[in-house]
Parts: structure tokens; C-alpha cells; sequence
């Protein structure tokens, strides 16, 4: 008689399916892991380093790495989890081991930053689509920035696993489809930062910011009191025509529902530990002016919630000019405004975009510039670097005497026009509050403002229009954000 497999009486009738049963017992009880555990992977330095997967009730699993040795039990559900004590930075990659009723070995494992890459389409476009994509590719060599994209579609509840190729390294052969964005800020940072850098590519075009906050986030926002008691609602489902058979109806989650992509493609890189956020977003917010704000705070303490990291540097990217078809002008000028407010939220920074954009292009090319501002922030607020500048001006205070007002910046050393003429898009109003176009001259650090036939300056506007792109800069060439002074209604 053969031998029985594994786990089956030997009088019992073996039959293909029982063949089949038994192979899904023994799968069972093989140890499996998160996707985003994996080889090539980054791990966080300095800080504890959870490592997780699935495996059978009471089965005991080892994770050895870096002379490190942790063990965990599954929970009911088949989940466990280790903890890596902190470690420092490491660029040779090395085995991480797994081992229960199997052994899975993880090679070139290193020890850096790692930076979650997250947005819509602008975060998403990779550097094969962003300016230079021959020349960059080719240029790509580099294997300590690590990539890994996440693919979910939306989901109803937490998802526990990522659907992803898992890491890669950058090289000509893969990087042109990592996040442009995300890529050259890693580069960036690797000019004076020498660790590994990984990025977790969680992102998706056309996507508002509501699908990518979590719970703790709207309940954290009084403003978003309409969302928060109505969160047993969302993720929102939507039915469409089958496309085989379009009597039928296909029932799917909204992916631009409040939860929906938090629940896909954030929840199940938790609590994978992470350096800090990049963030690229806001064109599908527009038009809803200082309600972006509370929406990007709810965005940021719910992020900060669910990782456990109350400081979690979070650098964003204000929207670059663009002409919005058949909406109000000042619509763009509104969600800049509630960008710029978001720099009231500590750790948080902006890369100004007004000069290398596109107004014909949702999408400008120049994503080599928007990484390395962001690097900019990251490079003096994270890692403490100094002597150079990393934000362009930012308004400050307006002070008003008759005709002229005096504007006032932070970072706004060696005030300049980034092309020698002289400087544009500032607008100034009267008492009777009818903005002109109006002349502004710089006074040392400072602008002042006037304009023929103003005797008494009430309010200053500057780049307020979907097509504005000024020329005012600081001494390192950074662009000055669009403000106003003045808080009155959008006409």
C-alpha cells in the first residue's frame, strides 16, 4: 500500500479531493508574511522595527536578523507579530530568517529611512512620464533607494495585506516606474544622508483626500462632525452594468469615499515603521477653500494616530498654476491658501510650486524640482541640517500707512525677481475693497505695495488666480507662496 499523506488515516479512500484537502491543511500551517515584509526591504533605523504575518494557532515563530533573535506566538485570528529592537543605519544588506513549521529567508535586507509616498496623480506619476525620463532613467543606479508600490482597489474594511510586487531596487531597469516625486527627493536626501531610503508608493490619480483618512482623523476635527457621526456609513458603495452580462450589476466601493483608500492601500502598511509622509494632493479637492485645511488636519492626526507618532514629519506639495476650465480663478488661490495654513501644524512643511508649473498641464514635468524642495524641508526639519534656506517667502504681516502697505515675510532673505523684471501678480484694494493691479518694489526684506488712485490701502492680494505664476523669490531662488491680507468673501 503507498504511504498516506501527511495528516490523513491511512484506511481512509484517498481521492483527488482529499488530495486537495490535505494540501490546503499543510499550506495552513506554513508561516506567511505581510507583503511589504520582504526582500530588499528598508527598515526604519532608530527605531523598533515590527515584522509580521500569519501562521497556525499556538505555532511558535522565529525572526532572526542583525543578531537579533524574537519569537511570537499567532493570535486567533493566525496573526503575529515581533518587534525589532531599534537599530542603527546599515547599507549591506543582510538575511532576515523566518522560521515556524517552515523557514523563509529574506535577502538584502538594509537598515535607513523610510519615507510613505502618498496622493493622487501627481504623487503616482512615475519618472518615466516626469521630465528627462531617458537621461534619468539611465542615470537610475541607485540601489540603496528602495521602492515598493502599493495596488489595492478599495476596500469596505482594514485590509490585512498589501498587493504589491514587493521592493526594488532603483536601476535602469526598474525605476522609471517609481514616484517621480518620490524618487528624486530620495536622491536628494542621499547626497547628504547617507543611509538607505525607502518609499512606500500608496497612491492614486483623481483621488480626493477624504478616501485616504482614517477614522481617528475625522473624529479628531469638530469641522468634520458630518463626516465623523456618519463614519458607519463609508466606505460608500456604487453598482455598475457588468461588462459580460449588463443586466447584471457589479457592486463596488467608491474609492473617493471617506475611508475607502485609508482602508485599502494605508491600514495594511500599519504599523510598518516609518521615517515620515510625503504628500501631493489637492486638484480633486478644488473648490473648497479653508475646508481643505480641516480636511489636511484630519488627514495628518489621523496618520500620526495610527502609527503611534504624534511628531510624524509630514512635507506636502502646494499645487502648482493651472487653469481650471470654467471655475472661479480664485478657487486654485483658495486651496493654496488652505495649504500655506497647514504650516501652523508643527512638523509639517511646503514645497512652493509657482514657478515650474504648467497652466495648461495639470501635471508639470519638473518633478526633479518638486523632490528636492521637499528634500529641503526634510533636510533641515528632520535631519537637522543647517546653513542653507528650504522654504521660499511666506507671508508674515501687512502693515497699512495711506496709499502703500509693507509686507513682511519668513524666509524671505535676499528678496529678488526670479527674472529681473519687475515683480508681478500683487493686486491692492481701497476702502471701497475693488482690487487693481498694483506696483510692488522691494525695500530690503520687505515689498511695498501701491497703486495709482489707492489713497488708503486696505488689503493686498499676491498670485491670486489659477494662472498666476509671480516672480518674487528669496536669495536662494525659492518661490514666494500666494497669500492675502484680507479675509473677506470669495466673489
Amino acid at each position: 500500500m503507498n504511504p498516506s499523506p501527511a495528516g490523513i488515516p491511512a484506511r481512509m479512500k484517498i481521492t483527488p479531493a482529499v488530495l486537495f484537502l490535505a494540501t490546503v491543511i499543510t499550506a495552513s500551517a506554513d508561516v506567511s508574511l505581510s507583503p511589504i515584509i520582504g526582500s530588499h526591504m528598508v527598515l526604519q533605523r532608530d527605531s523598533a522595527c515590527p515584522v509580521w504575518g500569519w501562521a497556525d494557532a499556538g505555532e511558535e515563530v522565529t525572526v532572526e536578523f542583525a543578531g537579533q533573535k524574537k519569537t511570537a506566538k499567532p493570535d486567533e485570528s493566525g496573526k503575529w507579530m515581533v518587534k525589532l529592537d531599534a537599530m542603527k543605519a546599515n547599507a549591506t544588506g543582510q538575511t532576515m530568517t523566518i522560521r515556524g513549521k517552515n523557514t523563509l529567508s529574506l535577502e538584502d535586507v538594509v537598515i535607513g529611512d523610510v519615507w510613505l509616498c502618498s496622493g493622487q496623480s501627481n504623487m503616482e506619476w512615475t519618472v518615466a512620464g516626469a521630465g528627462n525620463p531617458k537621461e534619468e532613467i539611465a542615470a537610475g543606479d541607485h540601489p540603496l533607494i528602495r521602492h515598493l508600490k502599493v495596488s489595492n482597489p478599495g476596500a469596505e474594511k482594514p485590509e490585512a495585506k498589501v498587493i504589491s510586487n514587493g521592493w526594488q531596487q532603483a536601476s535602469p531597469q526598474t525605476v522609471a516606474n517609481f514616484t517621480a516625486v518620490g524618487y528624486y527627493f530620495a536622491r536628494e536626501l542621499r547626497k547628504q544622508v547617507d543611509v538607505p531610503i525607502g518609499l512606500l508608493g500608496a497612491n492614486w490619480g483623481g483621488t480626493r483626500i477624504e478616501p485616504w483618512t482614517p477614522p481617528q482623523g475625522f473624529k479628531a476635527i469638530p469641522a468634520l462632525k458630518d463626516i465623523a457621526d456618519k463614519l458607519d456609513q463609508f466606505p460608500a458603495k456604487s453598482e455598475k452594468p457588468d461588462k459580460a452580462d449588463p443586466t447584471k450589476k457589479v457592486v463596488s466601493v467608491n474609492i473617493q469615499s471617506p475611508l475607502a483608500l485609508y482602508n485599502a492601500r494605508i491600514a495594511p502598511l500599519v504599523p510598518f515603521a516609518i521615517r515620515g509622509a510625503l504628500w501631493y494632493q489637492g486638484e480633486s479637492n478644488n473648490g473648497e477653500g479653508m475646508l481643505y485645511f480641516e480636511k489636511k488636519k484630519a488627514l495628518i492626526s489621523g496618520w500620526r494616530e495610527v502609527w503611534q507618532m504624534p511628531d510624524m514629519p509630514f512635507y506636502f506639495v502646494q499645487l502648482a498654476p493651472f487653469v481650471y476650465k470654467g471655475a472661479n480663478p480664485e478657487n486654485l488661490a483658495r486651496i493654496w491658501e488652505a495649504q500655506a495654513a497647514t504650516l501652523k501644524i508643527p512638523n509639517t512643511g511646503m514645497a512652493v510650486l509657482t514657478d515650474i508649473g504648467n497652466t495648461a498641464d495639470i501635471h508639470p514635468k519638473n518633478k526633479q524640482e518638486v523632490g528636492r524642495r521637499l528634500a529641503l524641508w526634510a533636510l533641515a526639519k528632520t535631519y537637522g541640517k543647517t546653513g542653507f534656506e528650504y522654504s521660499g517667502p511666506l507671508y508674515k504681516a501687512a502693515k497699512f500707512d495711506g496709499g502703500k502697505a509693507t509686507i513682511t515675510f519668513d524666509h524671505g532673505a535676499g528678496l529678488k525677481s526670479r527674472d529681473g523684471q519687475p515683480l508681478t501678480h500683487f493686486l491692492i484694494a481701497g476702502e471701497d475693497k475693488a482690487f487693481v493691479p498694483a506696483k510692488a518694489e522691494i525695500s530690503g526684506d520687505s515689498i511695498v505695495v501701491s497703486a495709482d488712485g489707492v489713497t488708503k490701502a486696505t488689503a493686498v492680494r499676491f498670485g491670486w488666480s489659477h494662472d498666476a505664476e509671480p516672480n518674487l523669490c528669496n536669495g536662494a531662488g525659492l518661490p514666494a507662496s500666494p497669500f492675502r491680507t484680507d479675509d473677506w468673501p470669495v466673489k
